[in-house]
């Protein structure tokens, strides 16, 4: 009896998510993208539980419609990396998000102001 009252003999709760299962939509910039649960790496099902999986920017780029193109703001960043104000330079480890020219749109998802990278309109 007191092991019912306190949950001692549930059954094992399933997981909320399985692989796969659309975690979000975003639109921004006049695109959308479909975020769904996963695993970026092999090892990760291991060690991990499931996380939303945002595009490889790197990749397979894509751009607005003016030629800007999209990033995470967890992607290593490129070449034209400039630390933004007000970040801390963590080295190595910086990403998009301490970059001067990342434009947060939502979550994780952004876009990349360097006029370097913005694709010219054909």
């Amino acid at each position: 009896m007191f092991t019912s009252l306190f949950g001692l003999n549930l059954p094992p709760k399933e997981p909320e998510h399985k692989e796969g299962d659309l975690y979000k939509i975003i639109t921004a910039h006049g695109k959308t993208f479909e975020l769904r649960y996963g695993y970026y790496e092999e090892i990760d099902r291991e060690n991990m539980h499931l996380i939303e999986i945002y595009p490889n920017f790197i990749e397979n780029p894509v751009y607005t419609d003016e030629g800007i193109p999209f990033v995470t703001a967890m992607q290593k960043p490129c070449k034209h990396f400039k630390l933004g104000a007000g970040k801390s330079d963590d080295g190595e480890d910086n990403t998009c998000y301490h970059c001067t020219y990342y434009e947060k749109c939502e979550e994780l998802l952004g876009v990349c102001r360097c006029k370097t990278r913005q694709r010219k309109n054909e």
